[in-house]
């Protein structure tokens, strides 16, 4: 699969859609509208994880308070404080269990690694990033699951951003990528542990979120 974009249509039965695919390189694609048709449910579905487990924005071991602020669902949900960044069953600040992964999660997660070539992905956790204008996420490396054969599955929803796709080395120079809301992106085998990021958000507003940018991050971190 060396062509850069190449058409596809997956699982249009259950509303869930690609146009049509870009590949950053050899493990890595981008599924150009993939979530789309079901983008209104999607953001239901993180209101309603937010409500039972609140958005926070978390320090780093450094002491930085991160711009954009993060909650989870599923079996674990990556945390970060002075201790370290690691998964957890529950959220420190209700000492509960995170929210269930809902259906649709948990299918839209599969659907779009399997249309990138990682069949049987079935993630334990759900991290969902929301950004409001200014909000950024810095070059890093996704590599504390234990299992770096499982891919990541990258959801986009609301506001428009810029992706930085970057090499195994942070001196390697990011690629300046725009997705737009219901784009995923999906990397695994040999681009598993490459840097990414997200430039500062620019203001605007979106028909469902408003002047946020909501970003769910798919793993399989136990």
């Amino acid at each position: 699969m060396s062509a850069r974009r190449s058409a596809a249509m997956v699982d249009l039965s259950r509303g869930l859609e690609v146009a049509e695919s870009e590949r950053l390189g050899e493990g890595a694609l981008i599924l150009r509208g993939f979530a789309v048709s079901t983008a209104a449910e999607l953001v239901a579905i993180v209101r309603e994880v937010a409500a039972a487990a609140p958005f926070r924005n978390m320090l780093t071991p450094r002491g930085f308070r991160m711009s954009a602020a993060m909650t989870n669902c599923g079996q674990v949900g990556w945390i970060t404080d002075r201790r370290g960044y690691r998964y957890s069953a529950s959220d420190p600040e209700s000492a509960r269990p995170w929210p269930p992964m809902a259906p649709l999660f948990l299918r839209l997660a599969a659907t779009a690694a399997a249309a990138a070539g990682y069949g049987g992905f079935a993630p334990d956790c759900c991290l969902i990033n929301r950004y409001e204008p200014g909000a950024a996420l810095s070059l890093h490396q996704d590599k504390d699951e234990r299992d770096f054969t499982q891919p990541i599955v990258s959801v986009a929803l609301g506001l428009p951003a810029v992706f930085l796709w970057g090499g195994l080395s942070r001196r390697e120079r990011p690629r300046r990528l725009a997705l737009a809301s219901g784009d995923v992106v999906v990397w695994g085998g040999p681009a598993r542990l490459a840097f990414h990021g997200v430039e500062r958000l620019a203001d605007g507003k979106d028909a469902l979120t408003g002047r946020l940018r909501f970003n769910l991050t798919f793993r399989k971190a136990l």
